[in-house]
């Protein structure tokens, strides 16, 4: 009776540790992405990005409508190498609310975005991840978009 109770608990115990071990591999992804954002280096994002990702940035319009629009990957990944030079980006990651299941993964991450050292806006960034094999790649990527309202430095 004794060794299987220890037996439940070395179970669970090491299933709760695998767990923040994979959490630790989707944060490290997401912060991998930045990294890339940050440095203008398409080739790191690409690394952590699924090959038929999906993006999309929803907000209010200046007339106050709900608007959803959804982006081509290589519209991203241009922008970020042809950034100018005199241009700073700066996302900041506020927190992460991580959630994995087996090969799927969820982080959700509100942010402040910085542009030259000046606020521009915040919201939520929401990553849908998938793990191919070995490595956490992101499949989709949602964000939110607000000019107020937010809590910044």
């Amino acid at each position: 009776m004794v060794r299987g109770i220890l037996y439940l608990i070395v179970i669970m115990t090491s299933t709760l540790y695998g767990q923040e071990d994979e959490k630790n591999n989707v944060k490290a992804t997401v912060d991998t992405f930045f990294e890339a954002f940050h440095k203008g280096d398409t080739v790191l994002l690409k690394s952590v990005m699924a090959d038929k990702i999906r993006l999309q940035t929803a907000y209010k319009n200046n007339e106050g409508k709900d608007v959803l629009v959804t982006d081509e990957p290589q519209k991203l990944i241009d922008a970020i190498a042809n950034r100018p030079a005199d241009q700073k980006w700066d996302e900041r990651l506020l927190e992460y609310n991580i959630q994995v299941d087996g090969n799927m993964a969820n982080a959700w991450a509100p942010y402040e975005f910085w542009f030259n050292d000046k606020f521009s806006h915040c919201g939520v960034n929401s990553f849908q991840l998938f793990k191919d094999g070995e490595h956490w790649k992101i499949i989709y990527l949602m964000d939110t978009r607000r000019g107020g309202g937010c809590h910044t430095n």
